[in-house]
């Protein structure tokens, strides 16, 4: 159930401004605006975010913008210009956070930087994205998603070994580092709020937040020289848990994906698939000895679903109480009953009228929930309203819109 617009909000009062593009700042800065903050986008006169025009588009604007850009203010601004730059500072003057992802040293040549800001607002929070931080030899250097899935040991892992490395289907690494942002952003309120502490700005680089989910790729190097590698649908080391063909069908090939890693859930399946000889082998009680049989527990797995289709497969496994699941496309998800329920499919009305189902929000809170009070905004449509509440009149407001300023 969506709240209601009377409900509190958990973000409710705080002021964020956002000076970032495309996807890790500007997905941080709506993960705080879905919990009540304001947020106030900048973006530069005339295009706007380039997100406005990646992917699929309705009337010449991204659906993925919509998406992305609940709940956010649209301001145009030229901060490359004096007038727009003194904006900038005027409305960080109340704010709670700043979040942006420009190149290091870009801010600073504006005179927009950390230094300048906190000085104007000691207690800021400024969360800033780079591809490779603010700091150390790579600093200055570009950075996507796709470089720092590479950088920090992810692409190498996905694929199968005999082929080159594949990119997950999303881009992972900006959303990683968005996430980091927003737990940055919250830390460093609460440590102002309830330590007494000052302001201060997080330096999440893009590389980082991947490295940071490797989970024991390092140790396993430092400790072994053991160097991980790609191996496909399987789980290395944590036996059995993979992708299955099951019987094809007019429709094509189906999977399933099986994750009968747990010591009991492994004997169920086993018993499951009538392999209780391999349900009550010694060898296989607990994970590391399945881990060395791994490829004869795949084989024995396989034997049977590749007889089954995949609907029986997957009543087989729910009785038996095994994780599994098909592979969902998008298709499966906008029309499975648990998405509904869970309201994780949620409709709304774009600008012309447009019906549109966007993602739920995540995360539920049970007193304070999220909610999408507004799809993405047309570009500039905030602005008037904002810089009136920093002071700008009519008159100025449309003598910015003149000279290009906004």
């Amino acid at each position: 159930m969506q709240p209601s617009a009377q409900q509190q909000s958990s973000l409710q009062g705080v002021k964020v401004i956002e000076l970032g593009t495309l996807i890790a700042g500007p997905y941080a800065a709506s993960l705080l605006g879905q919990f009540g903050a304001e947020v106030i986008k900048i973006e530069a006169p005339g295009d706007g975010d380039p997100l406005r025009k990646w992917r699929k588009l309705h009337n010449g604007t991204s659906l993925w913008w919509y998406s992305q850009s609940r709940n956010k203010k649209s301001v145009t601004l030229n901060l490359k210009s004096e007038q727009g730059q003194q904006i900038v500072r005027d409305l960080v003057k109340d704010a709670d956070i700043v979040i942006e992802n420009f190149r290091p040293g870009t801010l600073e040549g504006w005179g927009l930087g950390w230094e300048d800001l906190s000085k104007i607002n000691p207690k800021l929070i400024m969360v800033r994205v780079s591809g490779y931080g603010q700091d150390g030899p790579y600093h200055a250097r570009p950075g996507f998603a796709a470089i720092a899935e590479s950088m920090g040991g992810l692409r190498n892992l996905a694929g199968y070994p005999d082929r080159p490395p594949v990119r997950v289907g999303v881009s992972i690494g900006d959303t990683l580092a968005s996430l980091y942002g927003v737990i940055g952003a919250l830390l460093a309120m609460h440590h102002l709020k309830a330590n007494g502490g000052t302001g201060q700005f997080i330096d999440i680089a893009l590389y980082e937040a991947v490295f940071g989910v490797m989970e024991s790729l390092i140790p396993e190097y430092a400790e072994f020289g053991f160097v991980r590698e790609r191996t496909g649908a399987s789980f290395p080391g944590i036996s059995p848990s993979s992708t299955y063909p099951c019987l094809s069908d007019a429709r094509g090939e189906h999977y399933v994906i099986i994750a009968g890693n747990g010591d009991s859930i492994f004997k169920r399946l086993m018993h499951a698939i009538g392999r209780s000889d391999l349900a009550e082998d010694p060898r296989l009680a607990r994970n590391d000895g399945r881990a060395q049989h791994n490829d004869m527990l795949d084989a024995a797995i396989t034997e049977w679903t590749s007889r089954h289709g995949l609907e029986h497969v997957l009543q087989v496994l729910e009785q038996a109480e095994v994780p599994s699941s098909k592979v969902y496309t998008a298709a499966d998800i906008h029309q499975d009953p648990h998405f509904r329920a869970r309201d994780m499919i949620q409709r709304h009305v774009l600008p012309d009228g447009q019906p549109i189902d966007l993602p739920g929000i995540v995360p539920k809170l049970s007193a304070t929930p999220g909610q999408t009070n507004w799809v993405g905004p047309e570009l500039g449509q905030h602005t008037a309203e904002v810089l009136a509440t920093i002071g700008r009149s009519a008159e100025q407001i449309a003598q910015l819109r003149q000279q290009g300023v906004i």
